[in-house]
C-alpha cells in the first residue's frame, strides 16, 4: 500500500497506482470537481498521475496561488491551438510560462500583427468554452518524430531530438489538438474560464539565435479571477505613462542610438540627476567608513580564469583581440571585486585593519543581448554603487547586519518604504568546497535572523562564489525590482592570494562582503523616474525651479531672483520669453519643473513670488526670501537634513 499524509495530519493508505482524481473522488465528489492539480511532497503534479510512493499531498484549486502558473501553461496551449484552428499548416514551437503570463513562438510566411490578436482570442475562448480533458501520453521517439514530421511539425522534431535521453516524452492532448510538453496542465481547458488576454507580437529568433528563422511571438496573461486581470491591464497602462524612455526624452534626460547599443548617453539634466545619486550614496558610505577607490576598466584575461569568472561567466563578458606588440588578451570588467583585492593586497594588513571597507562607483560592462535591452532598466555598461568589505569570519554576522539596515534606510529616503528581502544560496554552477558554503550561508542566515525582518528563500540563486541577500522593491503601481545586493564571499580573497596577519601572526585569508545599494546607478534611475512618474523630489529634480515673467518689466527682478536662488544652491533657470504666463506654465509643467516662480509688476515692486507647484492648481503669493528659503530648505537631500538635526 501507499501511505499519503494530507494537509490536516491525516494517513491513509491507498494501493500503489491510484490516481490523484480517485482519491479526491473518494473524499468527496464536490472536491474532485474544485481540484484541478495536485502536489506530492510539493510538486506540482496531474491530477490524473498514479501514486507509486508513500507522500504528502495536496489538492489545488485554480484559486490556489499555486495554480496561477497551470491556468497560463493552459492557456499557451489553447493559443496555439486557437491559432492552428485559424490559420493552418502555421507551425508551433515553443509555449512557456513567464512573469505575468506567457507567450507562444510560431512560424508562419506572414507574420501576426496586433490586429489578429481579437480574432484568436476570441477562438480561444471557444476552446475553452468547450472544456475538452487534458490528457497525457508517453510517446518513444521514433513515433513522435514521425508523427510531428507527418504533420511538418519540423520544429517539434528538434525538440524531440534534444529532449535527454533519460527522461521520457510527453504528450499532452486536449480534444485532438496535442503538444510536446512536460506538463503539468489542469485537469480540462475549462478550468482555465475567461480571465486571459493576449498582449502583444513580437519577432523572436528560434532558440535565441539570429542564424536561426524569424518566428512571431505572441504574449499574453491570465489569471485566476477577472478583477486580478483588470487590476493588471491598469498596472499596464500606467506604467506606459510611466515609462522612462519616454519620459526621458520628454524631460531631455538621455538617450540611447545603434552606434553604442546598451550605452547611455546622458544629457545635461539627466546628469545632474546621476551626479545627485552618486553624491547621496557617497556621502552615506563615508559616514559608514568606507574609503573611495578606482581600479582599471582592462585587465588580463588570466586574473579571470584565476577568480573563476571565465569559467562560469564568459558568455557575459568583452573581450579584446590579440595585436601584434601585445600578445595578451584584456577583458573589460564585468564587476569591480577582482580589482578591489589588487588594492586590498597592496601592502601588509593585520587583522586591526579590518574591516576595511573599499568602494568605487565602478563602471563595468556585461554582455546582454540585444533583445534584452530595455532603456536604462538593461543595459550593457553601467555604473555600480559597489563596495567591497574585508572582514575576518567571526565580524560576517555584524557587518552584514550593518549594511542591511544601511540598505534599508537608503531606500526609505528614496520613498521605497515597502522592501522584501530574499536569502539566495548556492547555485548548481558555482566555485569552492560545501563546507565553505556551509559557512558563508549561516553567517549570512545570523544577519538575516537578526535584522527581524521577513524574508523568503530564493533557491540557488546565489552568485557562483558566494551566498546573498536581494533586496526587492516595490514601486508606486505595485511593480517589484531587485536592486541592493549583500553577498558572503569566502573563495574569491583566497584565490587571489590575498591575506591578514592575524593576532597569532598567521597569514589568514579575509572574508569579502560584496555591497551593492542602488546595484545599476542607471537602473535605479530608470526604476525613480517610473517610480515618481518623473515628478521627482524637490532635492533629486535636475532642474529645481523656472523663474517665468509675466511681463518684461520684470525681467530685472527676476534675474536677481535667479542669482539670489543660485547663491542658496538651487538649480533655477529663468524664462523671459515673450510668450503668454499660460503658455510658459504649461510648458513648465509638462516638463515636470516641481516650482514655477512667477513674477509681474506687481511682484517686481513689492519684491513678491507667485509660487505655482507641480501638480497643483492653486499658487500662494510670498516675499522672496521667504520663498528662497523655503524651498532652498524642502532641497536638503534628507541625510544632510538628519545630519544637521
Amino acid at each position: 500500500m501507499v501511505a499519503l499524509t494530507f494537509p490536516d495530519g491525516a494517513r491513509r493508505d491507498y494501493p500503489p497506482g491510484t490516481t490523484g482524481l480517485d482519491i479526491a473522488k473518494g473524499i468527496s465528489p464536490s472536491l474532485a470537481k474544485r481540484t484541478v492539480a495536485m502536489a506530492l511532497d510539493g510538486a506540482i503534479v496531474d491530477l490524473a498521475d498514479k501514486i507509486e510512493r508513500d507522500s504528502k499531498i495536496e489538492f489545488l484549486t485554480r484559486d490556489d496561488p499555486r495554480a496561477l502558473e497551470l491556468i497560463r501553461h493552459d492557456c499557451a496551449h489553447v493559443l496555439a491551438e486557437a491559432v492552428q484552428a485559424l490559420w493552418p499548416g502555421t507551425k508551433v514551437t515553443i509555449g512557456p510560462v513567464i512573469e505575468n503570463g506567457f507567450y507562444y513562438d510560431f512560424a508562419r510566411n506572414q507574420p501576426f500583427t496586433l490586429e489578429d490578436l481579437p480574432v484568436i482570442e476570441k477562438k480561444m475562448k471557444e476552446i475553452v468554452a468547450r472544456d475538452k480533458p487534458f490528457t497525457k501520453e508517453e510517446w518513444s521517439r521514433d513515433q513522435a518524430k514521425k508523427v510531428f514530421a507527418d504533420n511538418g511539425e519540423d520544429f517539434k522534431v528538434e525538440l524531440v531530438d534534444a529532449i535527454p535521453a533519460d527522461q521520457s516524452l510527453k504528450i499532452y492532448k486536449q480534444g485532438d489538438w496535442f503538444d510536446l510538453c512536460r506538463g503539468p496542465h489542469m485537469t480540462s481547458t475549462g478550468k482555465i474560464e475567461a480571465a486571459f488576454k493576449l498582449m502583444k507580437v513580437a519577432g523572436a529568433y528560434w532558440r535565441g539565435d539570429s542564424k536561426n528563422p524569424m518566428l512571431t511571438r505572441i504574449y499574453g496573461t491570465a489569471f485566476a479571477k477577472q478583477e486580478e486581470l483588470d487590476a493588471y491591464l491598469k498596472q499596464i497602462e500606467e506604467a506606459e505613462k510611466r515609462d522612462h524612455r519616454r519620459l526621458g526624452r520628454e524631460l531631455d534626460l538621455f538617450h540611447f542610438q545603434e552606434e553604442a547599443p546598451g550605452s547611455v548617453f546622458w544629457h545635461a539634466k539627466g546628469w545632474t540627476l546621476f551626479q545627485a545619486l552618486e553624491n547621496y550614496i557617497r556621502r552615506r558610505q563615508q559616514d559608514s567608513g568606507f574609503i573611495e577607490v578606482n581600479s582599471p576598466q582592462l585587465m588580463d584575461r588570466e586574473m579571470w580564469v584565476t577568480t573563476g569568472h571565465i569559467p562560469t561567466y564568459s558568455d557575459m563578458m568583452f573581450l579584446t583581440a590579440k595585436r601584434e606588440e601585445d600578445e595578451r588578451v584584456y577583458a573589460i570588467k564585468p564587476m569591480n571585486c577582482p580589482g578591489h583585492v589588487q588594492i586590498f593586497k597592496n601592502g601588509l594588513k593585520s587583522y586591526r585593519d579590518l574591516p576595511l571597507k573599499i568602494a568605487e562607483f565602478g563602471k563595468v560592462h556585461r554582455f546582454e543581448p540585444s533583445g534584452a535591452l530595455h532603456g536604462l532598466m538593461r543595459v550593457r555598461a553601467f555604473t555600480q554603487d559597489d563596495a567591497h568589505i574585508f572582514i575576518m569570519e567571526s565580524q560576517i554576522a555584524e557587518e552584514a547586519l550593518k549594511v542591511n539596515n544601511q540598505i534599508l534606510s537608503i531606500y526609505s529616503d528614496f520613498g521605497f518604504d515597502d522592501v522584501s528581502i530574499k536569502f539566495s544560496d548556492r547555485p548548481d554552477k558555482r566555485i569552492g568546497e560545501d563546507a565553505v558554503w556551509d559557512k558563508a550561508e549561516a553567517a549570512l542566515m545570523a544577519a538575516l535572523k537578526a535584522s527581524g525582518r521577513p524574508w523568503t528563500l530564493n533557491k540557488g540563486e546565489g552568485a557562483f562564489y558566494g551566498p546573498k541577500l536581494e533586496y526587492v522593491l516595490r514601486d508606486a503601481i505595485g511593480r517589484e525590482w531587485q536592486c541592493g545586493t549583500v553577498q558572503v564571499d569566502l573563495n574569491l580573497p583566497g584565490r587571489l592570494g590575498a591575506f591578514y596577519i592575524d593576532e597569532h601572526s598567521n597569514k589568514v585569508t579575509p572574508v569579502m562582503l560584496h555591497r551593492a545599494m542602488f546595484g545599476s546607478l542607471e537602473r535605479f534611475t530608470g526604476i525613480l523616474i517610473e517610480h515618481y512618474a518623473g515628478h521627482l523630489p524637490l532635492w533629486l529634480s535636475p532642474l529645481q525651479a523656472v523663474v517665468a515673467t509675466i511681463t518684461s518689466d520684470a525681467d530685472d527682478y527676476a534675474r536677481e531672483v535667479i542669482e539670489a536662488a543660485r547663491k542658496l544652491g538651487l538649480r533655477v533657470e529663468g524664462d523671459l520669453r515673450n510668450e503668454k504666463i499660460n503658455y510658459k506654465v504649461r510648458e513648465h509643467s509638462l516638463a515636470k519643473v516641481p516650482a514655477l516662480l512667477v513674477i509681474g509688476k506687481k511682484e517686481a515692486s513689492e519684491r513678491l513670488v507667485s509660487i505655482r507647484r507641480l501638480g497643483s492648481e492653486g499658487q500662494s503669493v510670498m516675499p522672496l526670501d521667504e520663498a528662497l528659503k523655503m524651498l532652498a530648505d524642502e532641497a536638503v537631500p534628507p541625510d544632510v537634513r538628519r545630519a544637521k538635526a
